[in-house]
C-alpha cells in the first residue's frame, strides 16, 4: 500500500453507510467501523502526507456506488464532522473565558478577602483561614488552567484530522471477483 493510501474492501457499497440511518445517500451517516478503521489509518499516516482513500467493490456495486454518490458522501460525513469539532472548540474556548472571568475575580475576592481578616487578627486560626482563601481563590483557576493549557489541542487535532479526511481523494476500484 503506498504511503497516504487508506484501502477499504467491501462486498456491498452499504457496508460504508450507517443501515439506521434514513437520510439520502451524500447527507447519510457512515458506518461507525467504516469510520474507525478510516480515522485510525488517518492517524497513522503524517499530518502532511496526502491522503487517498481506495475502495475495492466487485463490479456488480458499480451502479450502488454512482447512486450512493460514495465519495461526495464521506467528503460531506468528516466535512460535517470537522465542523462539529470547530464548534466545540468554539464553546470550549468560551467556556474557558468565562471560567477564567470568573475565576480571576473570585481570586481576587479571595485576596481581598485573606488581607481584610488580616487586618482583624493576626492568630494562628485566622493564618490558617488567610491561606486557605488564597489557595481556594487559586484552585477557582484551575479549570480555566486546564482549558487553555491542555483541553483545547486534542479537538483541534481532530478538527484538522477531518479536514484532511474531507478534503482526501476518493477511488473506487471494481474488481470481477467479490471483496475479501
Amino acid at each position: 500500500m503506498p504511503a497516504g493510501q487508506i484501502e477499504l474492501r467491501l462486498s456491498r457499497v452499504q457496508q460504508v453507510f450507517n443501515s439506521l440511518d434514513p437520510t439520502p445517500f451524500p447527507e447519510k451517516d457512515l458506518d461507525d467501523d467504516a469510520v474507525e478503521f478510516i480515522v485510525g489509518w488517518a492517524e497513522e499516516h503524517p499530518a502532511e502526507a496526502p491522503l487517498t482513500l481506495v475502495i475495492h467493490l466487485p463490479e456488480e456495486e458499480r451502479q450502488r456506488a454512482a447512486e450512493a454518490r460514495m465519495t461526495e458522501a464521506i467528503a460531506e460525513y468528516f466535512g460535517y464532522r470537522r465542523d462539529g469539532e470547530r464548534r466545540r472548540l468554539r464553546h470550549l474556548l468560551r467556556l474557558g473565558r468565562r471560567s477564567a472571568l470568573i475565576g480571576i475575580a473570585f481570586l481576587g475576592f479571595c485576596t481581598l478577602a485573606s488581607e481584610g481578616l488580616a487586618a482583624l487578627s493576626d492568630d494562628p486560626v485566622s493564618l490558617i483561614v488567610q491561606q486557605g482563601l488564597i489557595i481556594f481563590g487559586w484552585v477557582a483557576n484551575w479549570r480555566p488552567a486546564e482549558i487553555f493549557l491542555y483541553d483545547w489541542w486534542p479537538i483541534r487535532r481532530r478538527a484538522r484530522l477531518y479536514d484532511r479526511l474531507s478534503r482526501m481523494p476518493v477511488e473506487l476500484r471494481f474488481s470481477a471477483r467479490p471483496a475479501a
